[in-house]
Formats: C-alpha cells, sequence, structure tokens
C-alpha cells in the first residue's frame, strides 16, 4: 500500500493530533484541579535510530500502553519524576504513603497508571470518532529510568524505518508541572486510516470527550 495522502485529510490529522492533545490537557487540569494546556505540539517523522535522541536521556517517569487495534503502537506519557508524584498526590487525594525520595510507592505507581489510562482514553477515543473505528488499548505500564531505556522497555517497534511520532507538552499553571505525550502509531496502519478520513469531519466535534466523574 502507497503512503501518498490527500493534503485536506492530513491537515485534518494535523487537526485531531492538537485537539486529542488539548482533551488531556482538559482532563489533566481536571485530576489535579489547576489549569492545564497545550504549551506545543508537533508531528515528526523519525528513523527508529533517532527517536531515542529525540527523546533524551534524562532520567523520567514514563507511562505507556500499547494500542491493540490500528493504527497499533503506542501512547507514552513522560514526566519528570517530581511532576509525577505531585499527579500521583492528587489523585490519591492525600491518600496512602508516598515512596522515599525519588522512589515510588506501590499507591502512586497504581494512581501514575490508572492516570495514564484515563489519558490514553481522553486521547484515544476522539481519534477513533474521527476515524470512524475502535482502538483497543492495553494495561498502563509504569517505568522509572532514564527516558531512552523507558522507550526500550516498551519494545515492538513498528517495522518501519520510518516513526510517526506526535509530540505534545502539556503544562499546568505557569509551567510549573509538565507531561509530554508521545504517540508512535505504526505508519502503514496509520495512513490507511488517514486515507478513510471523511473530508466533511468537524474534528472539534469529534475529538470531543467526556468530563471525568
Amino acid at each position: 500500500m502507497g503512503l501518498q495522502v490527500d493534503v485536506r485529510k492530513l491537515d485534518l490529522f494535523n487537526q485531531m493530533a492538537k485537539e486529542g492533545s488539548g482533551t488531556v490537557a482538559d482532563h489533566l487540569g481536571q485530576l489535579t484541579g489547576l489549569d492545564a494546556s497545550v504549551h506545543t505540539s508537533q508531528i515528526n517523522f523519525l528513523d527508529i535510530d533517532d527517536v531515542t535522541t529525540h527523546i533524551g536521556d534524562e532520567r523520567q517517569v514514563g507511562i505507556y500502553v500499547e494500542l491493540n487495534e490500528p493504527p497499533y503502537g503506542y501512547v507514552l506519557f513522560m514526566l519528570d519524576p517530581a511532576d509525577s508524584k505531585r499527579l500521583a498526590g492528587a489523585m490519591m487525594g492525600g491518600m496512602g504513603e508516598a515512596g522515599e525520595g525519588e522512589g515510588f510507592s506501590e499507591m502512586e505507581r497504581s494512581a501514575m497508571q490508572e492516570i495514564g489510562n484515563i489519558m490514553t482514553s481522553a486521547f484515544i477515543d476522539g481519534w477513533a470518532n474521527v476515524l470512524d473505528t475502535t482502538i483497543d488499548m492495553g494495561t498502563p505500564n509504569f517505568v522509572l529510568g532514564p527516558a531512552s531505556g523507558i522507550i526500550e522497555k516498551m519494545g515492538g517497534w513498528p517495522d518501519s524505518e520510518l516513526v510517526f511520532v506526535i509530540d505534545s507538552q502539556i503544562t499546568v499553571e505557569d509551567g510549573d508541572l509538565g507531561m509530554t505525550v508521545y504517540t508512535f502509531p505504526e505508519l502503514g496502519d496509520l495512513v490507511e486510516l488517514i486515507q478513510g478520513i471523511d473530508l466533511d469531519t468537524d474534528v472539534a466535534e469529534d475529538t470531543q470527550a467526556d468530563e471525568l466523574v
């Protein structure tokens, strides 16, 4: 299958990616009680060998979720460990023990996995609506360590020389808490879905997700 895409459909997909990041920011704000916003959102075609360079080697918390249906691949949330602890604390509402130092207790890990579950659902539900499909996802995984090592733990790289990366930086109130969302769909499956987008699609309406309860 060729990788040619109608430029109008690619524009709709770009809008979809940005709207999806905005939905994640809304849900992050609801979880923390603070105003969250998308700082940047860009789409990159990267050589697989360049992905670890793009992400860097700083010690991070990674929450990744595998997509079990097209476009397959992974959604990865990366945070500074201190920011992750703040999010976990907000999720737990002050209940449970915190891990010592930069370590994480089981409750904190579980809280971050639940945050990953909520965020991924917010992200891909809108995609599924726009692409007129369903996208089943796996269980969120918690990893703490160098960012490049988190990518290695994800495994299952697409069988392609290029990786399509959607990179969104989400910040909360003056940038004092940030989260980067990476999406690594399989290129061929993604292109096939993009080719099927209806040009009359209202992206903003279709990517609107339900509020958290």
